[in-house]
């Protein structure tokens, strides 16, 4: 498998901080292949510099399944190249969007949406989500949430049971749980 990683626009030493972070707690236990893409100026909303970015490296692999994680602006651009993935016959494990407030999420692939509040958690459920999310609690910083996501307590919310049910846990523990089980 493979994880594209698509930050928002940002100094890039949060996102570096984002990638040691998967690299100590999740990447360094499965056999997972880690790209970052380049976010330079608004490059990160778009979706099809991502997509030929991901065919360069990927030499249009297909058959290895990609899994999205986008934060904040990165979500524009990481949600259009996984359709644009997709369309040409390319495997989408998963796509998780880290404060991607107001970007609509739909597709045929698992989506999984992480918030740094709950207002931002509440609020993008409208406009498409998984079955599991996370939203810290207590709140935090916008940036911190991808910056230092072991630090952020939260709750996965499981959207599908009535009421929904909810399992306290750090953002860097929803994200391996995504990923090692997608």
């Amino acid at each position: 498998m493979t994880i594209i990683i698509c930050p928002g626009i940002h100094h890039p030493a949060l996102t570096e901080k984002f990638v040691a972070c998967l690299y100590d707690k999740i990447i360094s236990t499965a056999n997972i292949n880690l790209l970052t893409v380049p976010a330079h100026g608004i490059l990160p909303l778009s979706g099809l510099h991502i997509f030929e970015f991901l065919r360069h490296r990927l030499k249009s692999n297909l058959e290895s399944p990609v899994t999205f994680i986008g934060f904040s602006a990165g979500v524009v651009g990481a949600i259009a190249a996984a359709h644009l993935w997709q369309l040409q016959s390319g495997k989408v494990e998963a796509f998780i969007a880290i404060d991607g407030w107001g970007v609509p999420l739909f597709g045929d692939f698992p989506i999984y949406r992480m918030s740094h509040d709950y207002f931002t958690h509440w609020s993008s459920l409208l406009l498409g989500s998984g079955q599991y999310n996370f939203y810290a609690d207590p709140p935090v910083e916008h940036l911190q949430i991808w910056e230092n996501p072991q630090a952020v307590q939260g709750w996965l919310v499981d959207s599908k049971i009535n009421p929904p049910c909810q399992q306290g846990l750090s953002a860097v523990e929803f994200l391996y749980k995504v990923i090692l089980t997608s």
